[in-house]
């Protein structure tokens, strides 16, 4: 079992960053991939980026490719989204996940992720 509880949402003028951090529970945060996701109001839950158990490989979504980059601290059991030049369509509710992967493997969908974070939105004026 894994708690994760995601922190760092705000309120961000268009142009401007912001970083979430993803802390999980447990001792067992090496086993693995973490990704985030994000949903926006009237839209589904959608990909955002991912980093696989040892954070050798990422995978992003093509519309956040270039802006966010992702990392992990296993020593501290914690996943960050780093987010740079946002836009007013980033505006959503992040989520942090967790799902048993192999040790260098990445995934996009939501059904290989087993344990998700309660969220923290994201606003991003123009």
């Amino acid at each position: 079992q894994v708690h994760l509880v995601e922190s760092g949402g705000g309120l961000v003028q268009a142009g401007g960053s912001l970083r979430l951090s993803c802390a999980a529970s447990g001792r067992t945060f090496s086993s693995y991939g973490m990704g985030w996701f994000r949903q926006a109001p009237g839209k589904e839950r959608e990909f955002v980026a991912a980093i696989s158990r040892n954070g050798w490989s990422t995978g992003f979504a093509d519309s956040v490719k270039g802006r966010f980059t992702i990392s992990r601290d296993n020593a501290k059991n914690t996943v960050y989204l780093q987010m740079n030049s946002l836009k007013p369509e980033d505006t959503a509710v992040y989520y942090c996940a967790a799902g048993f992967a192999e040790i260098a493997v990445v995934h996009s969908t939501h059904d290989r992720y087993d344990y998700w974070g309660q969220g923290t939105q994201v606003t991003v004026s123009s």
